[in-house]
Protein backbone atom coordinates (compact mmCIF):
# COMPACT_ATOMS: atom_id res chain seq x y z
CA UNK A 1 0.00 0.00 0.00
CA UNK A 2 2.86 2.07 1.15
CA UNK A 3 4.45 1.71 -2.82
CA UNK A 4 1.16 2.63 -4.30
CA UNK A 5 0.96 5.84 -1.88
CA UNK A 6 4.91 6.93 -2.67
CA UNK A 7 4.66 6.26 -6.88
CA UNK A 8 0.83 7.85 -6.70
CA UNK A 9 1.99 11.33 -4.88
CA UNK A 10 5.25 11.22 -7.21
CA UNK A 11 3.48 11.09 -10.54
CA UNK A 12 1.22 13.89 -9.75
CA UNK A 13 3.95 15.79 -8.41
CA UNK A 14 5.39 14.94 -11.85
CA UNK A 15 2.61 15.44 -13.82
CA UNK A 16 2.05 19.25 -12.06
CA UNK A 17 5.71 20.00 -12.80
CA UNK A 18 4.66 19.15 -16.78
CA UNK A 19 1.88 21.34 -16.93
CA UNK A 20 2.71 24.74 -15.27
CA UNK A 21 1.45 27.30 -16.35
CA UNK A 22 -1.59 26.00 -17.64
CA UNK A 23 -4.32 26.98 -16.16
CA UNK A 24 -6.81 29.58 -14.50
CA UNK A 25 -6.69 28.88 -11.04
CA UNK A 26 -3.46 29.99 -10.27
CA UNK A 27 -1.15 27.42 -12.21
CA UNK A 28 -3.40 24.61 -13.15
CA UNK A 29 -7.38 24.47 -13.49
CA UNK A 30 -9.88 22.85 -11.28
CA UNK A 31 -9.84 19.56 -14.70
CA UNK A 32 -6.55 19.85 -14.45
CA UNK A 33 -5.66 18.54 -10.85
CA UNK A 34 -8.79 16.48 -11.32
CA UNK A 35 -7.43 14.74 -14.68
CA UNK A 36 -3.73 14.39 -13.03
CA UNK A 37 -4.75 13.01 -9.71
CA UNK A 38 -7.19 10.94 -11.74
CA UNK A 39 -4.10 9.52 -13.97
CA UNK A 40 -1.69 9.41 -11.21
CA UNK A 41 -3.97 7.20 -9.52
CA UNK A 42 -3.99 4.97 -12.34
CA UNK A 43 -0.23 5.33 -13.27
CA UNK A 44 0.27 4.54 -9.30
CA UNK A 45 -1.41 1.22 -9.40
CA UNK A 46 -0.03 -0.07 -12.27
CA UNK A 47 3.63 1.07 -11.75
CA UNK A 48 3.87 0.53 -7.59
CA UNK A 49 5.73 -2.83 -8.10
CA UNK A 50 7.86 -0.58 -10.79
CA UNK A 51 9.21 2.04 -9.31
CA UNK A 52 9.34 1.40 -5.68
CA UNK A 53 9.58 -2.41 -5.57
CA UNK A 54 10.84 -3.66 -2.08
CA UNK A 55 12.87 -0.56 -0.96
CA UNK A 56 12.00 3.02 -1.59
CA UNK A 57 15.33 4.29 -3.45
CA UNK A 58 13.38 5.80 -6.10
CA UNK A 59 11.68 7.76 -3.54
CA UNK A 60 15.55 9.67 -2.76
CA UNK A 61 15.33 12.97 -4.33
CA UNK A 62 19.05 13.01 -4.41
CA UNK A 63 18.22 10.43 -7.21
CA UNK A 64 15.44 12.07 -9.13
CA UNK A 65 18.48 15.23 -9.05
CA UNK A 66 20.88 12.83 -10.55
CA UNK A 67 18.06 11.82 -13.18
CA UNK A 68 17.21 15.32 -14.24
CA UNK A 69 21.48 16.20 -14.88
CA UNK A 70 21.89 12.62 -16.66
CA UNK A 71 18.83 14.16 -19.23
CA UNK A 72 20.15 17.25 -19.53
CA UNK A 73 23.73 16.51 -19.74
CA UNK A 74 24.76 13.27 -21.10
CA UNK A 75 22.11 11.82 -22.56
CA UNK A 76 21.17 15.55 -24.31
CA UNK A 77 24.60 15.85 -25.82
CA UNK A 78 24.87 12.12 -26.94
CA UNK A 79 21.22 12.79 -28.98
CA UNK A 80 22.16 16.14 -30.54
CA UNK A 81 26.09 14.20 -31.86
CA UNK A 82 23.46 11.00 -33.29
CA UNK A 83 21.41 13.06 -34.57
CA UNK A 84 24.33 14.83 -36.73
CA UNK A 85 25.92 11.15 -37.34
CA UNK A 86 22.54 10.15 -38.38
CA UNK A 87 22.24 13.17 -41.03
CA UNK A 88 25.73 12.37 -42.47
CA UNK A 89 24.90 8.71 -42.57
CA UNK A 90 22.28 9.59 -44.69
CA UNK A 91 23.61 11.84 -46.95
CA UNK A 92 26.76 10.14 -47.98
CA UNK A 93 25.28 6.64 -47.43
CA UNK A 94 27.45 5.41 -45.26
CA UNK A 95 25.62 3.27 -42.87
CA UNK A 96 26.76 -0.12 -41.82
CA UNK A 97 23.81 -1.83 -39.93
CA UNK A 98 23.66 -4.21 -37.43
CA UNK A 99 22.20 -6.29 -34.28
CA UNK A 100 24.82 -6.18 -31.92
CA UNK A 101 24.70 -7.77 -28.26
CA UNK A 102 25.64 -5.41 -24.78
CA UNK A 103 26.34 -6.47 -21.60
CA UNK A 104 25.62 -3.33 -19.14
CA UNK A 105 25.96 -5.01 -15.69
CA UNK A 106 22.49 -3.55 -14.74
CA UNK A 107 20.83 -5.40 -11.95
CA UNK A 108 17.43 -3.95 -11.78
CA UNK A 109 14.81 -4.16 -14.06
CA UNK A 110 13.99 -0.43 -13.74
CA UNK A 111 18.21 0.00 -14.60
CA UNK A 112 17.82 -2.52 -17.81
CA UNK A 113 14.37 -0.54 -18.94
CA UNK A 114 16.03 2.87 -18.52
CA UNK A 115 19.05 1.78 -20.67
CA UNK A 116 17.11 0.35 -23.46
CA UNK A 117 14.71 3.05 -23.29
CA UNK A 118 17.89 5.98 -23.61
CA UNK A 119 19.49 3.79 -26.39
CA UNK A 120 15.89 3.75 -28.60
CA UNK A 121 15.54 7.37 -28.15
CA UNK A 122 19.26 7.78 -29.63
CA UNK A 123 18.75 8.38 -32.89
CA UNK A 124 20.98 5.28 -35.30
CA UNK A 125 19.96 2.50 -32.18
CA UNK A 126 16.95 0.70 -31.38
CA UNK A 127 16.91 -2.16 -28.09
CA UNK A 128 15.65 -4.83 -30.17
CA UNK A 129 15.43 -7.77 -27.35
CA UNK A 130 16.76 -8.19 -23.63
CA UNK A 131 18.33 -11.56 -22.60
CA UNK A 132 16.49 -11.32 -18.65
CA UNK A 133 18.83 -14.34 -17.40
CA UNK A 134 21.78 -12.19 -18.00
CA UNK A 135 20.46 -8.69 -18.43
CA UNK A 136 22.31 -8.03 -22.08
CA UNK A 137 20.65 -6.10 -24.45
CA UNK A 138 20.64 -6.81 -28.41
CA UNK A 139 20.45 -3.75 -30.00
CA UNK A 140 20.17 -2.67 -33.77
CA UNK A 141 22.82 -0.08 -34.95
CA UNK A 142 23.43 1.83 -37.58
CA UNK A 143 26.93 1.76 -37.62
CA UNK A 144 28.36 -1.03 -36.61
CA UNK A 145 32.39 -0.65 -36.16
CA UNK A 146 34.45 -3.01 -36.77
CA UNK A 147 36.81 -2.46 -34.03
CA UNK A 148 33.41 -2.97 -31.68
CA UNK A 149 33.40 -6.04 -32.64
CA UNK A 150 36.00 -7.86 -31.57
CA UNK A 151 34.99 -8.10 -28.36
CA UNK A 152 31.56 -10.40 -27.73
CA UNK A 153 29.63 -9.15 -26.11
CA UNK A 154 30.15 -5.24 -27.46
CA UNK A 155 31.52 -3.26 -25.25
CA UNK A 156 28.82 -0.98 -24.20
CA UNK A 157 30.78 2.08 -24.45
CA UNK A 158 31.24 2.15 -28.42
CA UNK A 159 27.13 1.97 -28.37
CA UNK A 160 25.67 3.83 -25.66
CA UNK A 161 28.70 5.93 -23.85
CA UNK A 162 28.58 6.11 -20.21
CA UNK A 163 24.48 5.58 -20.19
CA UNK A 164 25.00 2.41 -18.00
CA UNK A 165 27.50 4.48 -15.56
CA UNK A 166 24.56 6.79 -15.05
CA UNK A 167 21.54 4.90 -14.68
CA UNK A 168 23.28 2.78 -11.90
CA UNK A 169 23.50 5.74 -9.84
CA UNK A 170 19.60 6.28 -10.83
CA UNK A 171 18.26 3.05 -10.07
CA UNK A 172 20.66 0.55 -8.23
Amino acid sequence: MLAFVVTTILCFITYLLLTTGSGTLGLWSLEEILFGAILSLIVGFLARTILIKDNFRMANPVRWVIFIVYVIGPFFVSMAKANIDVAYRVITGRINPGIVKISPDLKTDLGITMLANSITLTPGTLSVDIDEDKNDLYIHWINVKKKALEKKPVDYKYVCGTFPNWIRRIAE
